[in-house]
């Protein structure tokens, strides 16, 4: 009887996943519009929760309900209106968030010209 064994293929040279960072070579307006986008992304992805929840267990009635869809599109709804939200100036967080960033990655608040 024939030898049934299985060798898997080897595997291509690659170098493993690293995590995304800043990088020493980073110029630091990159890093501080980064840590910016991300901040505004807390805040929308914040508002965006808290936006459902006001919402959950409300449904309209009649005629100019939603019908059988309105639930599963009440979260885009939700994402729509925390992102104008932010847009319009949000509430505040994400100058919160950022500053803390900032201070994380060892870089004042104000820019060096």
């Amino acid at each position: 009887m024939a030898d049934l064994t299985f060798a898997p293929p080897p595997l291509p040279d690659s170098k493993p996943p690293v995590a995304p960072t800043f990088g020493v070579g980073t110029p630091e307006s990159v890093k501080r519009s980064q840590i910016a986008r991300s901040a505004r992304e807390f805040e929308t992805s914040f508002l965006s929760v808290m936006m459902g929840q006001m919402f959950q267990g409300e449904s309209l009635k009649g005629p100019f309900s939603g019908g059988a869809g309105e639930d599963a599109f009440k979260s885009f709804m939700s994402d729509s209106m925390a992102r104008q939200v932010v847009r319009a100036g949000g509430i505040g967080m994400a100058a919160i968030v950022q500053k803390e960033m900032l201070k994380l990655q060892g870089l004042s608040q104000e820019p060096n010209p």
